[in-house]
């Protein structure tokens, strides 16, 4: 899955400009005509550790999980274990 979301990513760098071409000269018959997987919108946001899609964390671009055990191993900076 991993493997397939950065082949996702490739095709949306690579039709980007010409798609808002398009999009701008109102050519709305010629963006049909790209591949499902050149639009953005299929994109989606994948931990960089296991592939997992859910939880989320933009700002570290990890999944949760992998987040609290990084933070509980002390391995992501200003990050640790709120005890009280």
């Amino acid at each position: 899955m991993k493997a397939r979301e950065v082949k996702r990513q490739k095709l949306v760098a690579k039709y980007a400009e010409r798609k808002a071409a398009l999009k701008a000269a109102g050519d709305y018959e010629a963006l049909q005509k790209f591949p499902k997987n050149a639009s953005y919108v299929r994109l989606h946001n994948r931990c960089m550790i296991t592939g997992r899609p859910k939880g989320y964390m933009r700002q570290f671009g990890i999944s949760r999980i992998q987040f609290r055990e990084m933070a509980s191993a002390g391995l992501i900076p200003g990050v640790k274990k709120a005890s009280w």
